[in-house]
């Protein structure tokens, strides 16, 4: 965390989740009774009145505590990547449905953050995907994923096409409707749906996992997160590259699409639990 003497904290909301204006009142009260100045983002400054308001890349170039997410695990994914670099540490409130990421549920605000306060959390590191697009020689485009990069469909309802190199040896030519390369935290998004196997987060891996493949035969694929995955897009019309779900250009024929480990992680502020009492209360497993 900060090492600096001023206690600035973080807060970073869902846009248009009524609950949080009936969750600030009382947070800002308890940042304020323990010392913090507080920053908000755009999102939650109308529930915020005084507070200073920063974009969540601001807020990664301030020497913050740490970050209070309110929402699902979208909004701390666009947290993360925003902060990853600065290493501020992220504590995720599920007020969404699923919540992998943002696992202290609402009622548990106030003891994770009393146990922060007296260093009685883990913080956890998340590895993160960095991608560069290279376009007839050029970076056209580079950004970090904490859960995964897609290579998909453009807006023609068509098979995309690439071919798949890791440490530039050739893997396949694959044809599917999609193909995702997920980070041991993404294992449980997208790439979860899609049929890929489940990862710890501590795991060094990536999963590379195609979404209804052509061919049967193609099924998941877990590398070393030491390797470079390439991939060469294939298309006659326009493919997408998204970021997280979140971000995304257009990939034209013979874009080549580089992965590789990020040198940034993401800290999450872990409050009680294993990741398999996640997997329990997220997925159902044991429930009759």
């Amino acid at each position: 965390m900060s090492t600096g003497n001023a206690k600035v904290a973080g807060i970073a909301s869902k846009p248009r989740k009524p609950e949080v204006g009936g969750i600030l009142p009382g947070l800002l009260e308890w940042l304020s009774r323990n010392g913090y100045s507080v920053v908000v983002d755009p999102e939650t400054a109308p529930y915020a009145p005084g507070c200073e308001v920063l974009s969540r890349d601001q807020m990664g170039q301030r020497d913050l505590r740490f970050v209070i997410v309110l929402g699902g695990d979208g909004t701390l994914l666009s947290a993360g990547r925003a902060v990853a670099k600065a290493g501020i540490p992220l504590l995720g409130i599920n007020l969404g449905s699923l919540g992998f990421l943002t696992e202290v549920i609402l009622e548990d605000l106030y003891p994770a953050l009393d146990a922060m306060e007296r260093n009685g959390c883990e913080v956890h590191m998340r590895s993160m995907l960095e991608c560069e697009v290279m376009r007839q020689g050029e970076t056209v485009f580079r950004h970090d994923a904490l859960n995964d990069i897609v290579l998909g469909k453009g807006t023609i309802a068509r098979l995309n096409h690439c071919d798949v190199y890791i440490d530039q040896v050739f893997v396949s030519s694959y044809q599917a409707d999609s193909l995702i390369v997920s980070t041991p935290t993404g294992s449980t998004a997208y790439s979860l749906a899609a049929g890929g196997p489940i990862l710890m987060p501590e795991v060094e891996a990536f999963v590379i996992t195609p979404v209804s493949a052509h061919s049967l035969t193609h099924r998941p694929l877990v590398v070393q997160d030491t390797s470079e995955i390439e991939i060469v897009a294939k298309t006659d019309d326009e493919a997408y590259l998204s970021i997280d779900g979140q971000i995304g250009i257009p990939a034209l024929d013979g874009d080549i699409i580089r992965c590789r480990k990020s040198k940034d992680t993401v800290r999450l502020l872990h409050f009680k639990g294993s990741f398999f009492d996640v997997l329990r209360t997220k997925l159902k497993w044991g429930q009759r």
